[in-house]
This record gives structure tokens, C-alpha cells and sequence, in this order.
């Protein structure tokens, strides 16, 4: 059978599978912003500052307290990739590197041994709502690669291969599929390795669109979250659920109405996880050497005045790397 396991989604993070680590989807439709790209005291009456995820009037603040998002916190041992389908983030790190992406721009970050980032949810429109939805998805990083120095790569929109077919758009942030490969990982991404088969995509269905997933080799995992809508699967009808699918035979997938499903897929790295919050290692001893190194230096400190830094409001998507190497859609 191609359909291994079904599991309802519920409340993010949604649950995964070596080599992915955590997964969530945000959906927030900000109201308009102020002149500091946040919300007025009287629009946060009520909510637990610093920790609200109540999706309340349809947005929280997550860990933001005027502007909403996620201040200052480490990284070590694994990766993140953030797709900013609408809105926008400002990412903010402690190597002094920044960026301000969105409109479908994704950002590829190794945290390796160690880095300190903000994400921060600009609301840049002062006379209209700020709809902001986004995934982050973790990658781990195999044991031999998760002290290699920090890295991230900016994916901008207007590079990430769209495939289109009668009813069909598939967008491919990862790995090489229907004649088409985004921009490469970061170089000591588990990603970075074809024989990895690692693929990261989302795929949109009109009612009657059809797709077919390829065989990949046996062994890799094949993960499909219908997020929106209803699709057939091996012509199992899903909805609002993540469906484990076997990867070495193909995979037919048609929408019963419009629908978008993530699909993450990849050789499992095979290795013991320890994990303790931010830090993802192999072992319990390297865990408390991850806390002690930040707690010693913050890995390397934080250059910023602010632990929730944001950008001009009219600074455009942008990025600035630890070497002062600026680029933007422009220029990239």
C-alpha cells in the first residue's frame, strides 16, 4: 500500500520524520501597524505578553511584545528554513547579519555550533491589514556537521522554480523534481547531498487537478500535510491531515476541491537526537555543553540595541551577511 500512517494536523508544530525535526505553519492576519511596525498598547489589553499564542481576534504576538514575532533566542546543531508566504520577517542575528524577506521568499539558515537570531513580524502597512502566514520547517544536521560555522542563504522568490500544470502548482524550495531545482542549501546542509533526496515543496490544487509524485529510492521518507482543503491520496480522500506515504512507488495525488499540501521528504540521518529546546544534538553531555557555551558568551554575543530589532519601514526586502555582503531580488 502507498499510505503508511494518517494523523489528524491539529495545532502546529506538526509532527515529522528524520531528517525533519519540527514543523509549523503561521497564520496571523495582523491588523494595521503603528509608527513602530507593532500594535498599541490598548490592542494587546488582555494578552499574555511574551507568551501568546491564543490566535485571538485571528493573530498572536508569539514571544513579541509591541511588534509580534520571536526576540532574541540560540541555535545550535540543526537548521531552519522559514518560507514567508505573505508578510513579511526581519531576521536579526548575533554574527550582525540581517534581512528583511516575504511575498514567498524563503531563508535557509545552518545554526551550526551556535547563533543567536531574532524573527520579528514587521506590520509595515499602517492603513490596512498585515495578513502574515508562514512555515518553518527544522532540518537536523548528521553528527559530523553540527559544530560547522553559521550560514544562511536568502531564497528569493523571483529564484524558486514554480512548476505549472493544468490544476497543478507545485512550488519546490528543496530538491531536484519535475525537471526543475531551486537554489542550492547551505553547503553543510544534509540537504546539499542529492543521494539525500531531501525535498521541500508546496503544492496547490484546483478541484480536479492532478499530480504524480515520483518514485524516490527505498528508505526515504515521504511526508504530505493537507493543510488546506481536500485531496485524494492513493485514492484516500484527506483532509486537515499528515499522511506518511512509502517514497520508493509513485503517488497520486487530485484535489476534490481547491487544496495545498507541504510536502517534506528525505533520508533519515539514522543518528540518536538529543533535543533540549533550541539545541539539537546526539548525546545528553553535548546538550549541557551547548547551554554552557551560551550561557558563557551567547555565542558570541549581541550587537543589536534591541532584542526584537526590526527595520525601516521602507528598507524593502533586503539581506545583509556576517561578512557585510548586502543582496536583495534585485541583485541576487
Amino acid at each position: 500500500m502507498a499510505i503508511l500512517s494518517r494523523t489528524p494536523l491539529g495545532a502546529p508544530p506538526w509532527p515529522t520524520r528524520d531528517p525533519f525535526l519540527f514543523c509549523v505553519h503561521h497564520r496571523d492576519d495582523y491588523p494595521a501597524g503603528n509608527e513602530a511596525l507593532g500594535l498599541d498598547p490598548e490592542q494587546l489589553r488582555g494578552r499574555s505578553l511574551g507568551m501568546d499564542f491564543s490566535g485571538r481576534e485571528g493573530w498572536s504576538m508569539y514571544h513579541g511584545e509591541e511588534v509580534p514575532g520571536f526576540p532574541r533566542h540560540p541555535h545550535r546543531g540543526f537548521e531552519t528554513v522559514t518560507l514567508a508566504r505573505r508578510g513579511f520577517v526581519d531576521h536579526s542575528d548575533s554574527l550582525g547579519a540581517a534581512a528583511r524577506f516575504g511575498k514567498g521568499d524563503a531563508q535557509w539558515m545552518t545554526a551550526g555550533r551556535g547563533i543567536v537570531h531574532s524573527e520579528m513580524f514587521p506590520l509595515i502597512e499602517r492603513s490596512r491589514a498585515n495578513p502574515c502566514e508562514l512555515f518553518q520547517i527544522w532540518l537536523n544536521l548528521p553528527a559530523r556537521d553540527k559544530r560547522v560555522e553559521p550560514h544562511f542563504s536568502m531564497l528569493w522568490a523571483e529564484r524558486l522554480p514554480v512548476v505549472r500544470r493544468a490544476g497543478v502548482e507545485v512550488l519546490l524550495v528543496a530538491g531536484e523534481r519535475f525537471g526543475v531545482t531551486p537554489p542550492a542549501p547551505p553547503p553543510s546542509s544534509w540537504a546539499a547531498e542529492p543521494a539525500n533526496q531531501v525535498a521541500i515543496a508546496t503544492i496547490r490544487l484546483e478541484a480536479g487537478g492532478g499530480l504524480t509524485l515520483p518514485a524516490l529510492d527505498p528508505g526515504v521518507g515521504r511526508s504530505l500535510y493537507v493543510f488546506a482543503g481536500e485531496v485524494a491520496l492513493a485514492g484516500e480522500v484527506v483532509r486537515g491531515e499528515r499522511v506518511e506515504a512509502r517514497a520508493e512507488v509513485e503517488l497520486e495525488l487530485e484535489g476534490r476541491s481547491e487544496a495545498e499540501v507541504l510536502l517534506l521528504e528525505g533520508r533519515p540521518i539514522g543518528e540518536p537526537v538529543a533535543q533540549h529546546g533550541p539545541f539539537v544534538m546526539n548525546r545528553r553531555v553535548e546538550l549541557l555543553e551547548a547551554m554552557r557555551d551560551y550561557q558563557r558568551d551567547g555565542f558570541g554575543g549581541w550587537p543589536w540595541e534591541s532584542d526584537a530589532p526590526v527595520h525601516p519601514r521602507e528598507r524593502g526586502r533586503w539581506a545583509r551577511h556576517a561578512d557585510g555582503r548586502e543582496e536583495s531580488p534585485a541583485t541576487s
